[in-house]
């Protein structure tokens, strides 16, 4: 089955692939599920089975003008098992997509879900308040939609530099897997884009941690990731979450699914296993 039908219509386009215990892989922004390539061989060659979907306003499934808010995307996720069939998977949430594995649970409850990973996750409170010092500064939120409403292509050239910490000397990751990125990037909506800025920006997922209890959750995060800050998210998760695994990968970026594969297919494998 191509694509699972949301609760206002909605196609979210996915890939079903394999067999054996169910791993839902849940991507960033601005990307789609096919930022998971080196994952999904991992996991595949591992004798798992593996889906992935693109987020509603991205990739090839529909782009709908509303629904950009945590809420509606939990019950995406929640359609995506349906249509698969899952009883009960790990969920795997990259970045803003730690927030649908967060606000699926405090949501719709851990019963369909045998493990939870986040991985350079938003989950946590990324905007800056009187109780979230180490939060981003909101202009910086609106200083991303601007730019995006006045060049777009522009802003994602930009903006993956950072995701995966390129230099003025060295990159960590190649031209090519750049450009692949660009390609991603651009297949989302210009509304899905703007307005999954305040969602992982302005959304509070520290009450959803309590979700998480009795759910086995391994956190990983890069040291050195300046789109996501390590404190106000992977720190912030691994206090509320009960008895997470946090594993900090030393200097890596925001993209270290790409800048560090082998690593984070290891383990994910191990907790997977465990």
């Amino acid at each position: 089955m191509p694509y699972a039908e949301a609760r206002d219509g909605t196609k979210l386009h996915l890939k079903d692939l394999g067999a054996g215990e169910p791993v839902v892989l849940i991507h960033g922004w601005p990307l789609t599920g096919d930022m998971w390539e080196y994952q999904t061989l991992a996991l595949l060659e591992a004798g798992f089975r593996v889906i992935t979907y693109d987020r509603r306003g991205f990739g090839q499934s529909s782009h709908p003008a509303t629904g950009y808010d945590y809420d509606t995307f939990a019950d995406d996720l929640a359609a995506v098992l349906d249509a698969c069939k899952v009883e009960r998977a790990s969920l795997v949430g990259f970045s803003m997509g730690g927030g649908e594995v967060a606000r699926y649970l405090s949501r719709h409850g851990a019963g369909r879900v045998a493990r939870a990973a986040l991985v350079s996750s938003v989950a946590g409170y990324l905007l800056k308040t009187d109780d979230n010092p180490d939060g981003v500064d909101a202009s910086v939120f609106d200083q991303m939609k601007a730019q995006i409403r006045e060049d777009r292509f522009k802003f994602l050239k930009t903006f993956a530099g950072q995701f995966y910490g390129v230099g003025w000397v060295s990159s960590p990751v190649s031209d090519a897997l750049l450009d692949w990125t660009f390609i991603l990037a651009i297949m989302a909506s210009p509304k899905a884009t703007i307005d999954c800025v305040d969602a992982f920006g302005r959304t509070d997922f520290r009450p959803d941690f309590a979700a998480f209890a009795g759910v086995p959750t391994l956190i990983v995060h890069g040291t050195g990731d300046k789109t996501v800050p390590i404190e106000p998210s992977a720190h912030a998760a691994a206090r509320g979450i009960p008895h997470a695994t946090l594993i900090e990968y030393d200097g890596e970026p925001h993209g270290l699914f790409a800048t560090a594969p082998d690593r984070l297919s290891k383990d994910l494998l191990a907790f997977l296993r465990s």
